[in-house]
């Protein structure tokens, strides 16, 4: 059985592994990566009769949304859904995502593929604060909750915004990004957790993969892969698995409620319960990771 939590003050009990449905973009006829659109089916599936009870996604994942809709909808009873709306990189040099139209257009859209009349908790997705005050899109997010489309309302943000963002006292969850690899939101994460916050990890194991040289670069790029190369810390414990050195460190957090990982594989999902199980890393190997990353970092 997976751990569960209580995601901060929205009083919802998520599973400390989630899934990210951002990996289910694509089908073959469109040049993507997965074989089929019902294999798309068959991992939502596994993952819900794993245990796993929280799926992220958003109304930019391509078709992901859909084939949630399509394949687990029937299911909807069984787990914690998020979406994210609020979107200007895709030609939208105005920035127009951000706007009352735009934001509208977004959760409705979203309902529609997922088919179900509400989300259980609707995430900004990477806006700035300046983005939210031009655009009003707070008092957006209050109005699409009080017509019952999302329970509550979070955002998914990184330093240095997110600290304004606390200050709004507005955000029932941040989506923020920690591992091992990218240490520097650690203390945002328990302040945010001390706020009543909810806390969901992206990026803490790689995107579900084992192979992490090829999910780092994924992940973040240079960066990761430069700090995990440099860092060298499979040294520090060489028995260890490096996806699961990943996702265990990530875990010891003591204040992180779900972590999300992505993957199309079957075999990675039944990997990544196995790891997560084991709970988080040693005291001692955890200190001694932070401190090899830090001389790297510095």
């Amino acid at each position: 059985m997976l751990k569960t939590s209580i995601l901060g003050r929205t009083g919802l009990e998520v599973t400390n592994l989630g899934f990210g449905a951002m990996e289910l973009k694509g089908v073959v006829e469109d040049g993507g990566r997965l074989p089929n659109e019902e294999h798309a089916g068959v991992v939502l599936n596994a993952v819900l009769d794993s245990g796993i009870n929280f799926i992220d996604t958003s109304w930019c994942y391509d078709r992901s949304e859909e084939f949630i809709g399509r394949f687990v909808s029937h299911r909807r009873e069984e787990y914690v859904l998020a979406t994210k709306c609020g979107h200007w990189w895709r030609n939208d040099p105005d920035h127009s995502g951000w706007s009352h139209e735009g934001m509208m257009n977004s959760i409705n859209q979203s309902l529609e593929r997922l088919k179900t009349d509400h989300v259980d908790i609707l995430q900004l997705h990477n806006s700035t604060p300046d983005d939210v005050r031009t655009h009003d899109s707070i008092n957006t997010l209050k109005e699409i909750q009080a017509q019952g489309k999302t329970r509550f309302i979070g955002i998914s943000t990184v330093l240095p915004y997110i600290e304004e963002f606390m200050e709004m006292g507005i955000f029932d969850t941040f989506q923020i990004p920690y591992s091992a690899m990218e240490p520097e939101h650690e203390d945002v994460i328990r302040r945010a957790a001390e706020m009543g916050i909810g806390t969901i990890i992206r990026g803490g194991v790689a995107l579900g993969t084992p192979d992490l040289e090829g999910a780092a670069k994924r992940q973040t790029g240079p960066k990761v892969k430069d700090r995990w190369e440099t860092a060298d810390l499979s040294s520090l414990a060489p028995e260890i698995d490096p996806m699961e050195m990943m996702l265990r460190f990530t875990t010891s957090h003591p204040h992180i409620n779900s972590i999300i990982a992505g993957t199309q594989s079957l075999e990675h999902i039944t990997e990544n319960i196995s790891v997560i199980q084991k709970g988080g890393l040693d005291t001692d190997l955890v200190r001694k990771i932070k401190d090899r990353v830090a001389s790297v970092i510095d």
